[in-house]
Parts: structure tokens; C-alpha cells; sequence
């Protein structure tokens, strides 16, 4: 029999321990043993969960749980920095293994807690850190260990990409449809990790790791999020032949490494572009697999307990067997790999000019892009209103971002320019 002590009895915890005891049989025959849950640490002891547990498993004192010598893994499931690090850390200094879906952490301060269990000799599961009840962790590690990961493209914050649905689909806008995220949970009272993009980032810097063999690059990683997309861009994107969508990218050519958090415009066919609502999807490459796509459900508490519970028996699996490191946490020879500054990283782009509907302003516009070695591949321009502000749209080939953002800050002064230009990176090929 393994123990394990809980830390956190919110909605990860109630899934986790729903599982545990639900499933329990199931697990039995599976491993041959029992996961026994001998601690839950929680603030709120009296709270009402939904789940019947054994009377006096429950306690306020996460010292005690984390200092039980008949406990063989902690399982933290608070979120936020501290005190999750500080009880991580004394976990692991107690010989204890860790399983942890706090991406958050991982993200900031994984290097540090990789390292304190690397040389404690005990193992780490996060596998509920990133895209919940999809094993991206799992696929990367030990599924695609033969590849190259050439390139990673993930839908990886349910959030951002059912606001974006719902204004797709209902053409409605980003502060309407991000209320109808909150009324239906999906959204946070405090939307602001999700919707301007930083979850997204601390999930990339996680797969960074695991895919390129880096510490953990979160600092170094470009975000921008969704606030400022409005209906008329993804109605233009349409129009064009796009979506548009939180993307999450991790490219590698010549030892450099792209790293990027933002609103992406996706080929309509491409079916990353497809992933509708509150569902996530991580499209990698790898030199031996070529295209592979991993879809499901990215939060909620039986898709994370569902991964919460895995890494509990991969690690209660590798106790029995005294087989603890079986998969290093760490690269075995650390690359010397460098990020790549965003002013280098080359994209396609589609800008929207608010310009005035005059003879002559769009060879002024498209003079100062070819100043700056931007070529245009299309336009679209709404309407006629002489002498008054009009949309005009524009979709350019690659280009590099220096370049990009030089230009659109020219274009901006124009007098004939009414307003500040709206652009939003291109994904994809150009056949669209």
C-alpha cells in the first residue's frame, strides 16, 4: 500500500480524491496495490465538497501531513507560489515525492524545485499542470523521447479560447462574451492570468523544458493577450480565410528557440483551428513523427484529477518496484540553446489601418511598409465614405518583427491614419 497526503480540498482536490476512491477497484487491479489517502491538509475543515471521507482524515495542519513518516507522496493542489513552494520544498527534503498541478510555480520556481529533488532522489509529477486531462507531459517525456521537437503549437488556456468562440460564433464582443465566461465559470472573477495570456505562458515554459532540455525559459517568453482583439478582426479573419486564437508557440531552427504567447490568425482548415469552447489542443512536430495533435479538456475537476491521479501511480508504480528516477526530472547533458529576441522572429502579419477615405492613402501606407522590406500578399477595404475613417485591411507576407512594429509606428503618424493600428501574427501557409 502507498500513502499519500493531500494538500488543497478545492475543485482539483474534490476530483482527485472523487477518483482515488471512486475508481478505487479499478486502481487495485491495475497496480496490485492500494493508494491510500491518509491526510487531506485544508483551510476550510467543515466545508461542504460534495464527498463523504473517512472522519478524521481531514486537518488544518499541513505540517503534520507533510511530516508523517508514513507518507509517501504529498500532492499539492493550492496554486499560487507560497506557501506551495515552501511546503514542496520541506516535502522533498522529508523524502517525500511531490506531485504538484500548480503550472504557475513550475514555471517560476521549477528549476529550484527540480533540483532540490534531483538530489534528494525523489520524483516530482506534473502532469496536471498543463492541459489537464490531455498527457502532454507524458507524450513529450516518454512518448515522443526519439524526436526532435521541431515546433509546438498549443490552445492551452480554455478560458481565452471560449471567449474567442463566442465571438466568432455569435459576433458578439471581448467584454460581452468574457461575462458570459464568469456566469458560466470558465472565467475567473479576476480574468487577467487567462485572458492576457500569462497561464498560456507558464504552460509553454513548462513544454520549453521538456521539449528543448533548458531550464525553464518563463522570463524569456514574448505574451500578449486577448483584450484587445475585437469582433471586426475576426470577422475580417474570416474573410480571409482564418481564426483567430490564443496560441502558444515553441519553434527551434539554428539552435535558437522561438518562444511566444499571443493572438494568432490559424488557416480555417487547419484543425488546431477547429478547437472550439473551453477545449484545448497541442499540435507538435517531431523529426520522426512528423504532425501529431493531442485534444481534450484542459481544466476542470475531473479532467486535472484525472492527471493528478496518473502521476500518483507512475510514481507509486516506481516506489513498488524501487525504481524512483526511472524518468529524470532533469535533461541529462543541459543544451546550450539561446531564445530568440522577438524583434528577430519572423511572421506573417494582418494589420487594420482606421484611415481616411482619400485617393492616395493606401501607396502611402504600403510605401512606408516597403521601406521596411514588408511586402503586402492581400488587401480588403469596406466601403466608401469619402473624406471619413474606413477600415482598411491588409495581409503581408513574412516579415520580421522589428520591421513590423518600426513601420506600424511611422503609419501611425500619418495625418490620414485616424487611429492606432491593430496587427495580429499569422500562422500557417499562404495559399489561404
Amino acid at each position: 500500500m502507498i500513502n499519500i497526503g493531500i494538500i488543497g480540498f478545492g475543485t482539483v482536490g474534490t476530483g482527485t480524491v472523487r477518483i482515488l476512491y471512486e475508481n478505487r477497484d479499478v486502481l487495485r487491479e491495475r497496480l496490485g496495490f492500494d493508494i491510500n489517502i491518509k491526510k487531506i491538509a485544508t483551510r476550510d475543515v467543515n466545508k461542504e465538497r460534495g464527498i463523504t471521507v473517512p472522519e478524521g482524515l481531514i486537518t488544518a495542519d499541513v505540517n503534520a501531513l507533510v511530516n508523517d513518516p508514513d507518507i509517501h507522496i504529498v500532492v499539492e493542489l493550492i496554486g499560487g507560489i507560497h506557501p506551495a513552494k515552501d511546503f514542496i520544498l520541506s516535502a522533498i527534503s522529508n523524502g517525500k515525492h511531490v506531485v504538484t498541478a500548480n503550472k504557475a510555480l513550475l514555471a517560476t520556481e521549477g528549476n529550484e524545485i527540480f533540483e532540490a529533488a534531483y538530489k534528494a532522489g525523489v520524483e516530482v509529477g506534473f502532469e496536471a499542470s498543463v492541459a489537464g486531462g490531455i498527457p502532454i507531459i507524458k507524450i513529450i517525456r516518454e512518448g515522443l523521447i526519439a524526436n526532435r521537437i521541431h515546433a509546438l503549437y498549443g490552445i492551452i488556456n480554455g478560458t481565452s479560447n471560449y471567449i474567442l468562440t463566442k465571438m466568432t460564433e455569435e459576433h458578439v464582443e471581448f467584454s460581452d462574451a468574457l461575462k458570459e465566461a464568469q456566469q458560466m465559470g470558465y472565467a475567473e472573477a479576476d480574468p487577467g492570468l487567462d485572458i492576457e495570456g500569462i497561464d498560456s505562458a507558464h504552460k509553454l515554459a513548462i513544454l520549453a523544458f521538456l521539449s528543448y532540455g533548458m531550464p525553464i525559459p518563463y522570463k524569456d517568453i514574448y505574451v500578449e493577450g486577448i483584450s484587445g482583439i475585437a469582433t471586426q478582426d475576426i470577422e475580417f479573419a474570416s474573410e480571409l480565410g482564418y481564426k483567430v486564437k490564443l496560441l502558444a508557440i515553441a519553434k527551434e531552427s539554428n539552435n535558437e528557440i522561438e518562444l511566444r504567447v499571443h493572438p494568432t490568425m490559424l488557416p480555417n482548415d487547419y484543425l488546431i483551428a477547429k478547437v472550439e469552447g473551453a477545449f484545448n489542443a497541442i499540435y507538435v512536430e517531431g523529426d520522426a513523427t512528423g504532425s501529431t495533435l493531442y485534444y481534450g479538456r484542459g481544466a476542470g475537476d475531473m479532467p486535472t484529477g484525472s492527471a493528478v491521479v496518473s502521476d500518483i501511480v507512475s510514481i507509486a508504480r516506481d516506489i513498488a518496484k524501487n525504481a524512483t528516477g526511472r524518468v529524470p526530472l532533469l535533461p541529462m547533458t543541459e543544451r546550450d540553446i539561446k531564445i530568440k529576441k522577438m524583434d528577430d522572429v519572423l511572421s506573417r502579419y494582418y494589420f487594420r489601418f482606421s484611415a481616411l477615405d482619400r485617393p492616395g492613402v493606401l501607396s502611402k501606407i504600403s510605401g512606408i511598409l516597403g521601406n521596411y522590406n514588408i511586402s503586402i500578399a492581400s488587401v480588403i477595404q469596406k466601403g466608401r465614405r469619402i473624406g471619413e475613417a474606413v477600415p482598411l485591411v491588409v495581409l503581408t507576407h513574412q516579415a520580421k518583427e522589428r520591421d513590423v512594429r518600426h513601420a506600424i509606428k511611422e503609419i501611425d503618424l500619418l495625418q490620414v491614419v485616424m487611429d492606432k493600428t491593430v496587427f495580429i501574427h499569422v500562422e500557417g501557409r499562404e495559399d489561404v
